[in-house]
């Protein structure tokens, strides 16, 4: 048997002395007007990453980001990560990445927390009932655009490290932050940045803890897995300039007729994919997993209720579950060059374009998926034998996914979990993408947890989101409990 050096035994002994966890919750607790006020700040900043001309405001937010860990004491640095190409051939700056660290202690463990501050577009003629802005607190539920995707939880992440500090507590591990600003566009850049920090920032990092994700119901969760995002665009031209449709309806060969002609080929009425090796690329369902969704709090009927509708695609939980998770996806987005403001014009589009997306699961490879896509709908618009052109292109090629939900940081996070709210976790996977997940996964080999604080109805890139005063509290005191669990795994291995 291999004994270590006392000073390694001691040290592990002195964090489980340290904690002090009710203290810890009674700063958090009457700190909690402190910690809106910093969202209020952050919200107000109108950092929507897809919009070119709001870059100025997403340069600040990235500052403002900075200001904050640098008041801490943290090591920063803002990560030029280069530029992006627009449409019109034109240059533009992507926001610098912020990295930071919290003590360098070689006898600890360390965890990088990654998170985003750029957020959806968001304007209150699109349906809000508060300014998207502003946050607007209403009965407990805290209302603007970012608030839970995703500037709540990384303030909770920030502020969790404020409370140890603040009571002269000693972080039970090291800490370091990469929050970037372009997540919601597909984090142009940081793929390249993850590589080149591979070796320098990451090269001590044993754990990377991501929170940009929810809660299934009003029971606490951990996350195990996404889903890829492969987003489309397929263009269909005509003529040289838009015509009327009195003066040319019936002598030309529509763009738009074209293009709802191959889209009504990707996907069945009842949700079936209809591409050729979509389907059969998915790994089948095991029992194991089956009874892991059947075990999942959930409720259809409040589901159902949340969203508006009177029914859904499927009438089971595990089923419904399943196809939100596990099994790819079809979503038409919208079409670009199509007449959509109010009123009546009676034009024939020369050009349209379909915006389109598919959820990939782990079996699936964005590269293979793209190949799929642009022969089906080419075949699919050849058999129409229009003289029109069509253009595939695939926008967006992020990968899922999946986590050993055996893995210590998961069974940290049940302790976690139990500590603060007093229930076991639901285990859950993710219907959405987080690119950066899998960049992790692939380039730095370390564990990844994805731990959120985020209700299930917190609407995220929907009008009125928000996030509840209850889950930015507690869920800071979550990510306070988590890294003296995180610390306990060091204590195991001594």
């Amino acid at each position: 048997m291999k004994l270590l050096p006392l000073s390694c035994v001691l040290h592990a002994l002195s964090i489980v002395h340290a904690f002090r966890y009710d203290h810890l919750v009674e700063h958090v607790n009457s700190h909690q007007d402190q910690y809106v006020q910093a969202l209020r700040e952050w919200v107000s900043v109108e950092s929507d990453s897809s919009d070119v001309s709001k870059r100025a405001e997403l340069h600040r937010m990235m500052e403002m980001t900075a200001d904050k860990l640098r008041a801490m004491g943290g090591n920063v640095t803002l990560v030029d990560i280069g530029e992006q190409q627009l449409p019109n051939g034109e240059m533009l700056a992507l926001p610098k990445v912020v990295t930071a660290q919290f003590i360098s202690d070689p006898l600890k463990t360390t965890v990088c927390v990654y998170g985003h501050v750029d957020v959806q577009p968001g304007k209150l003629e699109d349906g809000w009932a508060t300014e998207p802005y502003n946050l607007t607190e209403i009965n407990g539920n805290m209302h603007g655009r970012g608030t839970s995707d995703n500037k709540a939880p990384v303030l909770a992440w920030i502020h969790a490290v404020e409370a140890y500090q603040a009571l002269n507590i000693e972080l039970p591990v090291n800490v370091k932050f990469i929050i970037e600003g372009m997540e919601e566009t597909g984090s142009n850049g940081l793929d390249a940045m993850v590589v080149a920090q591979r070796d320098t920032f990451l090269l001590d990092v044993d754990y990377i803890i991501i929170s940009d994700c929810g809660w299934l119901s009003l029971r606490p969760a951990l996350t195990y897995g996404t889903r890829g995002n492969c987003y489309f665009s397929a263009e269909i031209e005509g003529a040289k300039q838009d015509l009327h449709s009195g003066v040319y309806g019936g002598t030309v060969i529509e763009p738009m007729t074209d293009l709802i002609g191959i889209l009504d080929t990707l996907i069945s009425p009842s949700g079936k994919i209809l591409i050729p090796g979509i389907r059969e690329a998915v790994d089948p369902l095991t029992d194991e997993e089956w009874k892991t969704y059947q075990d999942i709090e959930f409720d259809m009927e409040n589901y159902k209720n949340k969203l508006g509708v009177t029914e859904l695609m499927y009438n089971n939980k595990v089923d419904l579950l399943a196809h939100m998770w596990r099994y790819p996806t079809v979503s038409i987005h919208g079409i670009e060059g199509a007449f959509s403001a109010p009123g009546t014009k009676t034009v024939i589009p020369a050009k349209v374009a379909a915006k389109f997306s598919i959820r990939q699961v782990p079996s699936m490879d964005p590269e293979v998926v793209k190949k799929q896509v642009t022969e089906y709908l080419e075949a699919a618009f050849a058999r129409r034998k229009s003289p029109n052109k069509l253009k595939v292109t695939m926008v967006i090629g992020a990968k899922p996914w999946l986590a050993n939900t055996q893995h210590v940081l998961y069974e940290a996070g049940k302790k976690a979990v139990k500590r603060v709210f007093n229930v076991e976790p639901d285990m859950i996977r993710e219907g959405g993408t987080i690119p950066v997940a899998r960049t992790f996964q692939d380039v730095t080999g370390k564990g990844i947890i994805m731990m959120p604080i985020g209700g299930f109805d917190d609407g995220m890139h929907s009008q009125n989101e928000k996030i509840s005063r209850y889950n930015y509290l507690e869920g800071t005191k979550l990510f306070i409990a988590y890294l003296h669990e995180v610390s306990q795994i060091q204590k195991s291995r001594v």
